[in-house]
C-alpha cells in the first residue's frame, strides 16, 4: 500500500490511511516517515472517512469489519483493491512492465527499474520492497519511484489472482513453484499472463516456466544453466564470494560477451540479474549499458541484507525468506560459504503454514547441515479470525523426521535470547520471515546484543 499511496501523491492526489500497525505503534519511523511527507495518518477507527468524493483502496486481506471498510460501505463510497488500483496505472501508461514469479519479484523490479532510471529512462517503479539506490534522507522506505506515467515498472501478484488484471508490453516470468496457490491454478495464471504480453521474458533455467513458452508470442529468455538462453553465462565464467560476484554475461543474438559484478551473493541473485538484463532488452536497453547499471545495484532491504558482524564474528543477516523456494535461495547462499547457520523463521501466518508447511520443512531439513539448526517462533499474528490451530510445532517435528535439527520457542523474543546464548563465532544467524516488518529492527537488536 505504501508505495502506490506514493505514487498517487506523485501524481497530484490527495492520500490519507490507517494501518493497524500505526494504531499498535509499530514501526513508529516508517509512520512519521509518511507523516513527514505529507499523507494524513488517521487512527482505523473510521475518522478518515468523511467525504462521498474518497475512494477507498485496501489490500484483499482487508477484512469487511475493519471500520474504515464498514463506513466506506454506508457512504456508498466506491472500493478498489491495491491491486485494482495498481493494474489501473500499468494499463494507463504507454509501456507497462511487469515482473511476475513466485520468488525474485521484488528484486528483479528493483534490478530492472534500476537500469531504467540508469539509462534516463525516467520509469515509475511499484515494488514491494525498498530499494536502496533510491533511498534518500526524504524518502528512506524508497518503495516506490514517480517517474514517467509512460513508463510503469511492477511487481505482479499471483497470490491472489490479480495478476489476471495486468497488460504487459513486456511480461518478466521468473519461475513457477509452489506458494500460495497449487500448481495447477498457477500454471494457468501464468500462461494466461504471458498470452497478453506483447513481448515475454522467461527464465530458461525453470522447467515450469519455459514449459509455458508455448504461450507466448514474442519471447526472450534468460538463464544460467540453458545455453540456448537469450541472455546466459559464459561457461566457467562466474566467481561468487560471500557478499558479491562476478560472470560474464553472453548475447547470444550476436555472441557478445560482457563482464557482470553484481554485489550480492548467491546463484539466483545471478538469475535475477539475467531476468533484468532480459528485460531491459526487451524495453531497447543494451546489454552492454544493462551490466553497467547493475555494478551500481545496491541490493533490497530485507534481501539478503546484512546487518552487520558482532565482535566475536557472528554475522548476522535479515532476510525475506518465507516460501519454499525464497527459503531454498537463502540457505543455499549461506551452505556456499563455511561456517554454522543459525535460521530464525518466523512463519508469515497460519494460513501459509497450512499451505507450504511440509514443504518448508523438507526445505530446512534439506538444505541445511548436520551442525546447522532452525529456530521457530509462533507464526505472525496481528488478529482477524484465520484457524490457528496448526502452528510451528508440527513444522519442528516435521523437520525433524527429515533429518534437520530444530527448535520452537514460542516468542520471537525468547528465540532472540536463545540465538544471543548460543552463538559461536563464524555462524551466520538468518533472520527470516515477510509480512512483519519489525523483523529488521528483531535482527538489529539480536547484533546489539551479540555485540
Amino acid at each position: 500500500m505504501q508505495p502506490l499511496a506514493a505514487i498517487l501523491k506523485g501524481r497530484g492526489a490527495s492520500v490519507a490511511g490507517s494501518d493497524r500497525s500505526f494504531d499498535q505503534g509499530r514501526t513508529p519511523e516508517k509512520f512519521a516517515a509518511l507523516e513527514r511527507q505529507g499523507f494524513a495518518l488517521y487512527p482505523q477507527d473510521g475518522s478518515g472517512i468523511t467525504s462521498d468524493n474518497q475512494v477507498l483502496v485496501a489490500s484483499a486481506a482487508v477484512e469487511d469489519t475493519v471500520p474504515e471498510v464498514a463506513r466506506a460501505k454506508e457512504m456508498g463510497l466506491p472500493r478498489l483493491t491495491r491491486a485494482d488500483l495498481n493494474a489501473a496505472l500499468f494499463n494507463a501508461s504507454a509501456t507497462g512492465v511487469a515482473i511476475a514469479g513466485t520468488s525474485g519479484k521484488s528484486t528483479v523490479t528493483g534490478m530492472l527499474g534500476w537500469i531504467l532510471e540508469h539509462a534516463g529512462r525516467q520509469p515509475t517503479i511499484m515494488n514491494g520492497a525498498v530499494m536502496k539506490n533510491f533511498v534518500s534522507e526524504d524518502r528512506p522506505f524508497a518503495s516506490a519511484v514517480v517517474g514517467s506515467a509512460d513508463l510503469y515498472v511492477s511487481e505482479v501478484d499471483e497470490s491472489d489472482g490479480s495478476i489476471a488484471q495486468y497488460r504487459p508490453t513486456v511480461g518478466v516470468l521468473l519461475n513457477v513453484s509452489l506458494d500460495h496457490k497449487s500448481m495447477d491454478e498457477l500454471r494457468v495464471l501464468f500462461g494466461d499472463f504471458l498470452k497478453v504480453s506483447q513481448t515475454a521474458v522467461i527464465n530458461a533455467d525453470n522447467d515450469e516456466a519455459l514449459g509455458l513458452l508455448e504461450y507466448a508470442g514474442s519471447a526472450i529468455t534468460f538463464g544460467i544453466r540453458d545455453r540456448g538462453a537469450t541472455i546466459g553465462i559464459k561457461p566457467g565464467s562466474r566467481a561468487d564470494g560471500p557478499v558479491r560476484q562476478a560472470a560474464l554475461v553472453v548475447d547470444r543474438r550476436d555472441e557478445s560477451e560482457h563482464p557482470l559484478v553484481l554485489n550480492m551473493p548467491g546463484r539466483h541473485n545471478l538469475s535475477n540479474a539475467l531476468a533484468a538484463i532480459a528485460g531491459a532488452v526487451a524495453c531497447g536497453v543494451t546489454v552492454a549499458d544493462a551490466v553497467a547499471a547493475l555494478a551500481e545495484f545496491k541490493g533490497l532491504a530485507r534481501r539478503f541484507d546484512i546487518v552487520g558482524v558482532s565482535p566475536a564474528g557472528v554475522t548476522v543477516i535479515d532476510d525475506f525468506g518465507h516460501n519454499p523456494e525464497k527459503c531454498a535461495a537463502t540457505l543455499r547462499t549461506l551452505k556456499s560459504n563455511p561456517g554454522r547457520v543459525l535460521a530464525f523463521f518466523q512463519p508469515h501466518g497460519y494460513g501459509p503454514l497450512r499451505q507450504m508447511g511440509e514443504e518448508l520443512a523438507e526445505t530446512f531439513a534439506h538444505e541445511l547441515g548436520p551442525e546447522d539448526i532452525t529456530l521457530l517462533c509462533d507464526p505472525v499474528y496481528f488478529g482477524g479470525t484465520v484457524d490457528r490451530s496448526q502452528g510451528s510445532e508440527r513444522i519442528v517435528d516435521l523437520i525433524a523426521k527429515g533429518g534437520g535439527k530444530a527448535i520452537h520457542i514460542n516468542t520471537r523474543e525468547g528465540c532472540g535470547d536463545w540465538l544471543v546464548a548460543n552463538a559461536k563465532p563464524g555462524d551466520r544467524i538468518a533472520i527470516m520471515g515477510a509480512r512483519d516488518d519489525t523483523l529488521s529492527g528483531f535482527a538489529a537488536n539480536v547484533l546489539a546484543q551479540l555485540s
